[in-house]
């Protein structure tokens, strides 16, 4: 049998996937955090621990809210210079052929983290969906995170 290694999901496997606090407050608050890309006035963009795809980043308001309706002018606009920020370098990096943008709005959209809005971008590739997750409800990320991240943050020099 071919083995699968991911050991940074056993802290998920652990805690059945729960986390004290939010995450995103606490990316906010330490820049240094190995996941933290960058950081701007109004929210901060980080790498999704438990991506969907190689690299999934998060980009969130710096202050707690759950709604978009909540969000002023300046962190709306913050928030898409991030995403266009992000995007490109996550083209400089991975060349991906596509993305997926989006927000979970509530658990019943598939929102993991209910209380701090953000937005995933999800880079894609053609044939990036196999048979693992079908068969196997496995999905094979190949780069470390620690790995992506360095990458990323030096492309944003």
């Amino acid at each position: 049998m071919d083995k699968l290694w991911a050991p940074w999901r056993i802290n998920y496997i652990n805690n059945n996937g729960k986390t004290k606090g939010c995450i995103f407050c606490r990316a906010k608050r330490n820049k240094s955090a190995d996941q933290v890309i960058f950081k701007t006035a109004k929210c901060v963009c980080l790498l999704n621990i438990y991506p969907y795809n190689n690299g999934h980043l998060l980009i969130s308001p710096l202050r707690h809210v759950a709604e978009i309706e909540q969000l002023d002018r300046e962190e709306v606009l913050d928030m898409f210079q991030a995403l266009k920020r992000a995007k490109l370098l996550l083209k400089k990096v991975l060349k991906p052929q596509g993305y997926n943008l989006g927000f979970n709005l509530g658990r019943n959209a598939g929102a993991g983290i209910t209380g701090h809005l953000h937005l995933h971008i999800v880079p894609r590739w053609a044939g990036d969906t196999n048979f693992m997750p079908v068969i196997a409800g496995v999905k094979v990320i190949s780069q470390s995170l620690e790995e992506l991240a360095k990458r990323l943050k030096n492309a944003d020099k």
